[in-house]
């Protein structure tokens, strides 16, 4: 009598979702996962007295949650986190000058948050073609996504609202955060490889 071992056929695009060839409910929930993670991730925030934009770990949530759902539904659940905003749930990071609400997307970080739903599509968009595969590559679309999100944000604050000119926005909406941000990427790029790697080796 032989026995058969079953390996798993990865496909050499498309994302963990995708592998895990999941259920269109747990899709669905996954999105919400993430959006509710996005809220949590605000509330742990770090107000700096220089600037108006606080230290959170959203970033993080975001180009994590596009990698791991997709271009589509990582949009989608960042989508939804500023419509909840939209509508007025506390789901920003606590600001004593900063309304909840529309406003806060108005105000100096609103590039920031508006670019939540684009920096998760790059990310997503890149993982489903395998850059979450490799440590290296997974840095690469991970930076990416985190250049978008700096770049809409410190436009924002340069010629949008409140309007402090590019230099002003640089110095108070992008080199304090650059080291730790690079940090958070660098270990955040652990966590796809290591996961593709358990995938490959959990029906062996």
């Amino acid at each position: 009598m032989s026995t058969r071992v079953a390996r798993l056929d990865l496909p050499s695009t498309g994302t963990l979702l995708d592998a895990a060839d999941l259920s269109t409910g747990v899709r669905a929930a996954s999105v919400l996962f993430v959006t509710v993670l996005t809220i949590v991730a605000a509330q742990v925030s770090v107000p700096l007295p220089f600037t108006p934009v606080p230290f959170t770990l959203q970033p993080m949530i975001v180009l994590l949650g596009g990698a791991a759902l997709g271009a589509r539904l990582g949009m989608s659940s960042q989508i939804l986190y500023l419509a909840l905003g939209i509508a007025g749930l506390p789901v920003f990071a606590a600001s004593p000058i900063l309304p909840q609400g529309f406003g806060r997307l108005l105000g100096p970080t609103g590039g920031y948050l508006m670019s939540y739903p684009f920096a998760a599509l790059l990310t997503g968009y890149l993982a489903g073609r395998g850059f979450d595969r490799r440590y290296l590559t997974s840095v690469l679309a991970m930076g990416a996504g985190l250049a978008l999100i700096f770049a809409c944000g410190v436009a924002w604050m340069a010629w949008g609202a409140p309007h402090l000119g590019l230099a002003a926005a640089v110095s108070g909406g992008l080199w304090p955060f650059i080291p730790a941000d690079i940090i958070k990427v660098f270990l955040a790029a652990t966590l796809l490889p290591a996961a593709w790697k358990f995938l490959r080796t959990a029906d062996r």
